[in-house]
């Protein structure tokens, strides 16, 4: 089967522009083989999100009544797409295509899968170990996916490791961000022995009442991103200049949402924490020079962060 590679690209630049200014504005950065497969991977990303929570372009998350269902689509047009079939979505066929372009393994697509699995179960985490596998499955796993389009070899366990981990820190700040978003959906990710802790009834934990003892919980949440994202910079050297530049933008783009949710305390929570277009300009000039000495990133990750499983 051939496909419109130019279309599904076109599609694709359309996607991230609408679902995601921060990752947009970094993809920017990338020379343009890996841009436009950087955009083919985030649409694949993006609808796959968009049909599991019955949502547009990342906005206006609601509990569907099918969950099942969607899963299963979710899976059928992965399985299209990486066997090179017509999925009847451009996203899933764009997908498809950089898999084949970048040898993306199925098994990393299948651990995305598996965080969707693991909400439309409707599934807590009770442990702060917990916590790390579900970041794994939702965005570390994209982690490894993008570090093989940026040219990163199957291989080098030491660089996925890396990537996976700026995956780990993007997710831990969304979900400190979107703590009380997620609750009214049904959706809980603070590990339920950090509420039992602070004496948070799970199904209180968007009341206002427990908003001192929710901003601690956030904190935290936002210091385990920040741990992340440092580990995450250190994996940076394995890459081209423009791709460290992109990453490292990112990261500190990303980044700034956990720690602007950690700064306002028990206010976080009042509007919607984003990062304003004079501060991602900030950061795409700062990363550029830190892309420049990334050698002095410390080498070494720390043996106290999770790892990812290995296949």
């Amino acid at each position: 089967m051939t496909f419109d590679r130019t279309a599904l690209v076109a599609h694709a630049r359309d996607s991230i522009a609408r679902g995601s200014k921060s990752f947009g504005a970094a993809s920017k950065l990338f020379d343009p083989a890996i841009r436009e497969r950087a955009w083919l991977l985030y649409a694949w990303c993006r609808a796959c999100d968009d049909l599991a929570d019955g949502q547009e372009m990342g906005h206006g998350m609601t509990a569907v009544a099918d969950p099942a269902e969607r899963l299963a689509t979710i899976r059928a047009r992965t399985a299209a797409a990486l066997a090179g079939e017509p999925s009847g979505d451009p996203a899933f066929d764009g997908f498809g295509i950089v898999a084949r372009e970048c040898a993306i393994p199925p098994v990393f697509a299948d651990a995305l899968i598996e965080g969707f699995a693991l909400d439309t179960a409707a599934w807590r985490p009770r442990t702060e170990a917990d916590l790390y596998q579900y970041c794994y499955h939702v965005a570390g796993a994209v982690g490894l996916m993008m570090a093989l389009v940026m040219g990163v070899s199957p291989d080098d366990d030491a660089t996925l490791d890396r990537a996976c981990d700026l995956g780990l820190a993007f997710q831990l700040a969304n979900i400190a961000r979107d703590i009380v978003e997620d609750a009214g959906v049904g959706r809980f990710y603070v590990p339920s022995a950090w509420l039992d802790e602070q004496g948070i009834p799970i199904d209180r934990i968007a009341d206002p009442a427990f908003r001192d003892r929710l901003a601690i919980l956030a904190r935290r949440l936002a210091d385990r991103a920040a741990a992340y994202e440092s580990s995450a910079r250190a994996g940076t050297p394995a890459l081209s200049w423009r791709s460290a530049w992109a990453v490292l933008a990112a990261a500190g783009i990303y980044g700034d949402i956990g720690r602007e949710v950690a700064r306002r305390g028990a206010r976080a929570w009042d509007e919607r924490v984003g990062t304003s277009k004079a501060a991602k300009l900030g950061w795409v000039a700062r990363a550029g020079f830190q892309a420049i000495g990334r050698g002095r990133f410390e080498a070494k990750r720390s043996a106290s962060l999770w790892t990812r499983p290995k296949a």
